[in-house]
């Protein structure tokens, strides 16, 4: 039996691993090999849609590499369980069937244009049209599997790292249509690129170290003037913990009460994840007030153990304030009541970290810091004086308004 039939068998027979049938390029490639038993126009229409696929999905000139793609982003019984070290839980046949899955995904990404038409059995009748028709490159296979020997170490190695599923593709999404979506253009900025407020994103860091480590660890409230990089921490801890299996999904804070179904999806991934709420506030007590209240505290609601609150606020309670709430027409009993039950959703968070303006030397060494980095030649006398008119026209000195300055020198 030849190569392109055992594969058309092998991948006719997939088990663990059959989910990738699912995925476009290994779809259309199969049935291209089940249209060697077909009329010659139909295995040529064949060819030609996988062909057009290939070239739509940037891969002629790496079939490998898309093929064997395809099943690192399979979600199955093995792949969960090894992203989270679990793959020994799995049965001896099992295993063996996860194996065979392997060597049959290395086979069939690995055929070459010639080989599968002349495996067709009426190439005779073809061969005139085949010496014309375009031929597709297999390239490298991914890096997993291309170290594939039998054993399934790289392999499993590769979803402790990165997860499974979407989970393995993408490492930001977005709580969206009561649904989980990835996030295509996520921010890519890491720590290094963060300057000043060292303290505060080393409370945050810790806080998340001990959550991948299985250690105690708090829900995590960031609060503070604008600017001043809240946001941009917990989007850099994301990206520097994603090897380690961390993810962030950001749940608006309109949809705070849709939190039980986003606990019940992740509540079994193996994955960890930050569930991050930015510019969190609230006008009064209402349904969402209430919701994440349950949830910091422990209700019905309650959190899943593989799940951390991140939120970022302008306001140290979260509720806003107003002198009428405080109305001497209220007595002195239910004033302190509501007192009391405004600043208690603050309280819930175990970690609070103050994000506050910084003075005018913090912002000058902000701006330096920057200005080095994108290698800005300027002398620091005006460095530092455009960078205080600069904010003085913004209003006020914070870490965004240093970038700022720093991007207009480039304008």
């Amino acid at each position: 039996m030849n190569r392109v039939i055992t594969a058309k068998y092998n991948l006719s027979a997939l088990s663990i691993f059959r989910g990738i049938l699912n995925r476009s390029v290994p779809r259309a490639f199969y049935r291209l090999l089940c249209a060697l038993d077909s009329e010659p126009d139909v295995f040529l229409r064949q060819y030609g849609e996988f062909y057009s696929l290939i070239c739509e999905r940037g891969c002629s000139e790496s079939l490998a590499y898309s093929f064997t793609e395809a099943a690192l982003f399979d979600e199955n019984c093995f792949t969960r369980l090894a992203a989270g070290g679990r793959e020994g839980e799995l049965s001896d046949e099992a295993l063996r069937a996860v194996r065979r899955d392997c060597e049959a995904i290395l086979l069939a990404a690995n055929l070459q244009s010639d080989e599968v038409l002349r495996a067709y059995p009426r190439f005779d009748e073809i061969a005139e049209v085949a010496d014309s028709l375009p031929r597709w490159k297999s390239g490298d296979c991914a890096e997993s599997f291309r170290m594939f020997d039998g054993s399934l170490k790289a392999v499993a190695k590769y979803y402790r790292e990165n997860g499974c599923g979407m989970f393995a593709r993408y490492k930001a999404f977005i709580w969206r249509d009561g649904d989980i979506r990835p996030v295509l253009n996520y921010d890519t900025v890491s720590l290094d690129e963060l300057t000043g407020y060292e303290r505060q994103r080393g409370k945050v860091m810790d806080n998340t170290r001990a959550f991948l480590d299985g250690k105690s660890c708090n829900n995590c409230l960031l609060y503070g003037d604008m600017g001043t990089g809240k946001s941009s921490t917990v989007k850099a801890l994301a990206n520097e913990f994603r090897r380690e299996g961390l993810r962030i999904v950001e749940m608006p804070k309109e949809r705070l009460i849709d939190f039980p179904l986003l606990a019940d999806k992740i509540a079994h991934l193996p994955m960890r994840f930050i569930i991050f709420i930015d510019d969190l506030s609230f006008q009064h007590q209402d349904q969402s007030y209430t919701t994440l209240k349950a949830v910091l505290q422990g209700g019905l609601a309650a959190q899943p153990s593989n799940a951390l609150i991140y939120a970022t606020s302008n306001r140290r309670h979260i509720v806003k304030e107003r002198l009428s709430d405080r109305s001497s027409e209220v007595d002195d009993i239910n004033t302190r009541d509501n007192m009391q039950e405004t600043l208690s959703l603050s309280d819930r968070f175990g970690l609070a970290v103050c994000y506050s303006a910084p003075s005018k030397d913090e912002f000058l060494e902000i701006v330096r810091a920057m200005a080095a980095r994108r290698k800005v030649e300027l002398s620091d006398e005006k460095l530092c004086a455009g960078a205080e008119r600069f904010a003085l026209s913004r209003g006020g000195r914070s870490p965004r308004c240093a970038k700022q300055y720093v991007e207009s020198l480039f304008c």
